[in-house]
């Protein structure tokens, strides 16, 4: 036992020293889910494909809300929405020590103005 100690003390860590090192990433690495607030208008699709309950928004208030320690990065959230919203990003997020780690955002998005129809278009002129 004492030749296993002395070579592992010897040897190093057998792990990478994140973040000090950065982690190896591959074309298939799934890191992390971006929001952009811009562009979400609260449809909710991502809160239901989420597996694991981690996504979160209230249509009231217009919060969304991320779980880090919840979310799996499986991607669902992201092939779900239809704007565009959410997307994956391929590094990874320092270390946490908080308790606490759900992201909230508060959507901006403003719904474009519709152009009033002028009268007459459209509406029986002929001539």
């Amino acid at each position: 036992m004492t030749k296993t100690v002395l070579r592992n003390l010897a040897g190093g860590p057998a792990t990478r020293r994140y973040p000090a090192v950065p982690a190896r990433t591959c074309p298939l690495t799934r890191g992390h889910i971006v929001f952009d607030p811009a562009t979400c208008r609260s449809c909710g699709l991502c809160s239901r494909r989420c597996p694991c309950e981690a996504i979160r928004i209230d249509k009231e208030t217009k919060v969304w809300e991320i779980d880090r320690m919840r979310c799996i990065a499986c991607g669902d959230c992201v092939e779900g929405c239809p704007f565009g919203s959410l997307t994956m990003e391929q590094d990874y997020l320092p270390p946490v020590v908080e308790q606490c780690v759900a992201e909230r955002h508060i959507i901006t998005y403003v719904k474009p103005e519709k152009k009033p129809k002028e009268e007459g278009e459209g509406a029986g002129e002929s001539a």
